[in-house]
């Protein structure tokens, strides 16, 4: 018996793809249909890999046209598998900083306790202080601090539109705009949240909110090298990085490994350098005494070591921590010591974003991907 091709086309329309509204035919997911005598071969186009839906497409194929064409045809399926390409995130521009914020740089640490927020907190109102536009997200889920350390505590983020699209406004405190996970949640309430709903909320905070023209965004990561660093380092295209440690050994272990992962070929994040806290303490008696507690200058020989800047040292002193507490940055002071040191860390940080923008190609975002059950890392 000689089978129609017109035919089988006919009833391969009454079928679909699982999945797909349109039929077969119709979505174009039949490539071909030849005839030889009672053989028939289909030449399928799926766009999933999932076995189940390629042997439910074959077995759908074979019984329809043995059911409306011919039930002793003899039918070969050959399916083919095309994956479309998922779109660009349409907030990034490959190669360059979303529009409007021109340099964002991660402070970063290899452990909980170096003082990473507090840092972070004076270095945004030293570089405010300077004359920049400068924002600052609390990407530390788990332990966010920015709302106390910069006194807004009982604020809340307002709604603004922008082009017609609902966004939200950070708060603002001593001229830094500010986003933290803590203005979502009460002060007592625990975030419970597994790595994607973590980075869900850290994404909202970025592209869901209108951060305006920024000189810099300043990201406060939580400690460690783990999956909310990947999933910052995946939506953004990061400046650089700035490592915070204090000077004892088990400290500075973890520093090296958080200035690795920045360095590592796959994430390639440029190191801006590594700031000392605590360095050492001097008594308010005793003002020309330096009491190196935590060790002395070990953050100055793990940053030659690995061949990246210290951009300096802050000393262990009771009123950096009080002045965060109280929700007022000891880098607001004037003309006292530790203001200096703020603010020349700053300038610092400042010179080598220069130098890093003036040398190296703009930073993009990386891709992360999972093959085999373990992580790949790649530059989109």
């Amino acid at each position: 018996m000689k089978l129609d091709r017109k035919e089988i086309l006919k009833a391969l329309e009454t079928i679909s793809v699982a999945g797909e509204g349109k039929n077969m035919v119709e979505s174009g997911a039949i490539q071909n249909v030849l005839t030889f005598g009672d053989e028939v071969i289909v030449d399928l186009l799926l766009s999933t890999p999932a076995l189940h839906i390629k042997k439910r497409a074959e077995v759908d194929i074979i019984k329809t046209i043995h059911e409306l064409v011919y039930e002793k045809a003899k039918v070969k399926v050959n399916i083919k598998v095309e994956t479309p390409e998922k779109p660009e995130n349409p907030n990034l521009i490959k190669g360059k900083q979303i529009p409007g914020i021109s340099n964002i740089v991660a402070i970063a640490s290899g452990k909980g306790g170096v003082g990473k927020s507090t840092v972070t907190a004076n270095l945004a109102v030293s570089l405010a202080k300077m004359g920049f536009s400068v924002g600052v997200l609390d990407a530390d889920i788990y332990g966010p601090s920015m709302p106390i350390m910069f006194d807004v505590e009982n604020a809340k983020p307002l709604s603004v539109e922008v082009d017609g699209k609902s966004k939200m406004k950070p708060v603002e405190s001593y001229e830094v705009k500010i986003l933290s996970i803590g203005f979502f949640t009460k002060p007592d309430q625990a975030v419970i949240w597994r790595g994607p709903m973590a980075a869900k909320a850290l994404n909202q905070m970025i592209f869901d909110a209108d951060w305006g023209q920024l000189d810099f965004m300043l990201i406060d990561l939580p400690p460690g090298t783990g999956d909310i660093q990947l999933s910052i380092m995946q939506s953004l295209p990061i400046t650089g990085a700035v490592v915070v440690s204090t000077p004892q050994a088990v400290a500075l272990a973890d520093a090296k490994k958080g200035v690795s992962m920045f360095m590592s070929e796959a994430i390639n994040v440029p190191v801006l350098g590594i700031i000392e806290n605590m360095a050492y303490f001097t008594p308010e008696e005793l003002p020309n005494n330096k009491y190196y507690i935590f060790g002395k200058e070990g953050a100055r020989n793990l940053a030659e070591d690995l061949k990246v800047p210290l951009l300096g040292e802050i000393p262990l002193v009771q009123s950096i921590r009080e002045a965060g507490d109280y929700g007022r940055p000891v880098a607001l002071q004037t003309a006292t010591p530790l203001e200096t040191a703020f603010e020349n860390i700053a300038r610092n940080i400042v010179q080598e974003v220069v130098n890093r923008n003036e040398n190296l190609p703009p930073s993009e975002a990386i891709k992360i991907t999972t093959m085999a059950g373990c992580s790949a890392v790649n530059k989109k």
